[in-house]
């Protein structure tokens, strides 16, 4: 187990994605574990999904009463950022702020060069300027591809994306490690599996499923129903970023007396993957439990098994030993337990909006 080396008490952090499914839910977590912080939040709040559930995320930090400071702005002006770190002077940043998507990343790759390139690029270029501590930044089991080993290792080769959003999320796991190198910028890169729970992105399968189960339309299986996907509890997500946070990888001098990259990557999965035929029939179930669908409902009528699209891989698969090791934790929510959880929080979230 590694000693946390640094005290986020009395710090100020920078969450980028604040209005996001992951950053407002770390948000939240920072503010109940750590009575003297601050934290400042940027996002851009993009219409890729329902901005109401970004305003939503965002009123229940504000609900909190505590030492919060939003910026609805892009992490891509890179005038902002500069402007974000003289002003505040966060010394752990948290950068989550991305375009997230395979498939959308077909559709619209602009997005995702200026928020996910440009934009960590400004991340980098103000952690290098001002005094920082640590940096902790979201990758993606993505940029494993369609790699064959299982479970999937940090040590694994990552060099052959099969989608422009895992290619970026590649781009950043180099250049922080460049950054670190050329600055000694302590950074974390954190491969995060599927994540899924209440009020979480509507692109996501459990969420699009959902939706279209409810308004009777028929959800599409990909690979016949023959994926496995390693689904994280964002709880458990958010867990892992905590900890990492507070452990900033050790500035060594190498033989050449050059700094040896203090940078580490890790997965943070659940290391159990679940058929997509099986996860389905939990959610419907759950989704019936929470009143979300009729118990009559005729889930054989609505479901279609169709080939695998561009960008997807068959399995996605966690080896969490290193995060085991240096934090002594894993992700551990069993899948009912966290569909339980966006089942109830979605029958309340539609019940009331609908009102």
């Amino acid at each position: 187990m590694v000693r946390y080396n640094i005290s986020l008490e009395g710090k100020t952090i920078l969450v980028t994605g604040a209005a996001g499914f992951i950053g407002s839910n770390l948000v939240i977590r920072l503010f109940k574990d750590f009575k003297d912080i601050k934290v400042i939040g940027i996002d851009s709040i993009t219409d890729y999904y329902d901005v109401n559930l970004k305003y939503e995320r965002l009123a229940r930090i504000e609900a909190l009463g505590r030492d919060w400071t939003f910026i609805k702005d892009s992490i891509a002006n890179k005038d902002c950022v500069e402007r974000l770190f003289t002003e505040h002077k966060p010394t752990v940043v948290v950068n989550l702020a991305a375009q997230a998507g395979v498939r959308y990343s077909i559709q619209n790759p602009d997005a995702y060069i200026e928020s996910n390139l440009i934009g960590f690029y400004n991340i980098l270029e103000a952690c290098r300027h001002h005094s920082v501590e640590h940096l902790v930044y979201a990758s993606s089991s993505s940029v494993y591809g369609s790699n064959k080993k299982v479970p999937y290792s940090t040590d694994d080769k990552v060099d052959n994306p099969v989608s422009l959003y895992a290619a970026t999320k590649k781009s950043n796991e180099l250049l922080a490690h460049a950054y670190s190198k050329l600055y000694n910028i302590p950074s974390t890169g954190l491969r995060f599996f599927t994540v899924y729970g209440p009020a979480g992105r509507p692109d996501m399968a459990y969420f699009g499923f959902t939706n279209k189960l409810r308004e009777g339309k028929t959800i599409q299986i990909f690979n016949y129903g023959n994926c496995k996907r390693d689904f994280t509890f964002v709880d458990d997500i958010v867990e892992g970023v905590v900890r990492i946070m507070q452990h900033a990888p050790e500035k060594q001098t190498g033989e050449d007396n050059l700094p040896v990259p203090p940078y580490k990557v890790y997965n943070i999965g659940n290391s159990s993957p679940e058929n997509l035929l099986d996860f389905v029939t939990i959610l419907q179930e759950e989704l019936i439990a929470a009143g979300v669908l009729p118990a009559d409902y005729d889930f054989e009528a609505h479901k279609e098994l169709v080939p695998m699209q561009p960008g997807d891989v068959p399995i996605t698969y966690a080896d969490t030993t290193p995060l085991e090791r240096d934090f002594g934790f894993r992700p551990s929510t069993p899948l009912r337990q966290g569909l339980r959880a966006f089942a109830q929080w979605y029958a309340g979230y539609y019940k009331t909006s609908e009102a």
